[in-house]
């Protein structure tokens, strides 16, 4: 780790001290506008928002537990191409930065035209159970009390959404530069983090004071950890039980309507044109009644399985596991259980961690002669 800086925090409102830390960006002449969450109108939650006014700042609030879109596809529009607008400071939860890092390895977007800004990440409530926070957004308790509870959040008896409690990627190493809650009273002040030689620079511009962690920054990660591997665990046995064959597969995702949400909100599924979207899956009546005279019945829509284990063909090495399709899906369909418990087992294979490093290639990108020589024999 590099340098580290500290974040005032005034009237305890770690909200505010980050709104003035945007500011502090704008003002730089590097940077030419801000991504980061916003609050939106009514008890709606957050959005992704592109900041270029710092008047526009008073309603940012990257601490809210609302996640109603992975904005690292939104910020692939935003650096894809020349950087001749500046750079854009975006502050995203881990599994953002993670995403967006695999999406520039598969060229969607640059590294270069950014500053990646993440955080000690707390998780965040379902769409569903976030209105119930968001409505009490005007109780500043209400989310202190939350961040202290160092990543194990919940409101009013609710916690936060399953693929948060089994997130291993708490903390957002892989930005430029993280901002540290953790074990910090976040009341008077958070710690601000360099991880690369650009964020090394910015911290220095930015002329904050400096601070060192006295180790309850780890002391309560590595807890927090503990907790969230073995919940991990738990769902990856669960799972893997309940898809164990065809018939519990069917079974498990039998409430899906293949209305593709899943497909629309999964940062790293980017291909311009899907196949399930094409004529291919356009079947002529004549088909349909045909396979349910061969089976008695034929249940309808079609293709539900077959869809989900070609996205899990596709995409399971650079999964991050963010929750985003169990989160877009309007029949509760565990899909975030299914497609994190083989994203595991898919990386594992490979050693591969979807987001861990911008310099790793992806599976299948490049040709390897040794790799799964239990399958080839160990070629010399």
């Amino acid at each position: 780790m590099g340098s580290i800086a500290r974040i005032e925090v005034k009237d305890a409102n770690p909200v505010a001290a980050l709104q003035g830390f945007c500011a502090r960006l704008l003002a730089d002449g590097e940077i030419s506008a801000v991504l980061a969450p916003r609050r939106l109108p009514g008890n709606g939650g957050t959005m992704p928002a592109l900041v270029a006014d710092p008047a526009e700042l008073r309603d940012v609030d990257p601490l809210a537990p609302s996640f109603r879109l992975n904005a690292a596809r939104m910020l692939t529009r935003l650096t894809r191409g020349t950087d001749e607008g500046g750079l854009v400071a975006a502050l995203l939860r881990p599994c953002e930065v993670r995403a967006f890092i695999e999406l520039c390895k598969l060229n969607q977007g640059s590294l270069e035209n950014t500053l990646l800004v993440s955080m000690d990440c707390p998780g965040a409530f379902t769409n569903v159970d976030s209105a119930r926070f968001s409505g009490n957004r005007g109780d500043l308790d209400a989310l202190l009390g939350f961040l202290r509870a160092d990543g194990r959040g919940a409101f009013d008896g609710v916690e936060v959404a399953r693929a948060c409690r089994t997130c291993e990627h708490a903390t957002g190493a892989e930005a430029d530069l993280t901002i540290g809650l953790f074990g910090q009273d976040v009341e008077n002040g958070l710690l601000l983090m360099a991880n690369t030689p650009r964020g090394e620079g910015f911290i220095t511009r930015l002329g904050l004071p400096e601070a060192s962690d006295d180790g309850s920054r780890g002391s309560a990660l590595e807890a927090l950890l503990a907790e969230r591997r073995a919940t991990q665990e738990k769902l990856f046995a669960e799972t893997t039980a309940a898809t164990s064959d065809m018939t519990k597969l069917s079974t498990f995702l039998s409430a899906c309507v293949n209305c593709y949400n899943c497909r629309a909100a999964c940062p790293v599924c980017y291909c311009k044109e899907c196949v399930f979207l094409t004529d291919v899956f356009e079947h002529r009546p004549w088909q349909y009644l045909s396979w349910a005279r061969q089976r008695g019945a034929l249940k309808m829509p079609t293709d539900t399985v077959f869809f989900h284990l070609t996205r899990l063909a596709h995409m399971s090495t650079a999964c991050v596991g963010c929750g985003q399709c169990s989160n877009a899906c309007p029949n509760d369909v565990p899909v975030m259980e299914l497609f994190k418990t083989i994203a595991a087992s898919t990386q594992k294979a490979f050693e591969y961690e979807a987001g861990r490093d911008p310099g790793e290639a992806p599976p299948l990108s490049v040709f390897r002669e040794r790799e799964f020589p239990e399958l080839t024999g160990g070629l010399d």
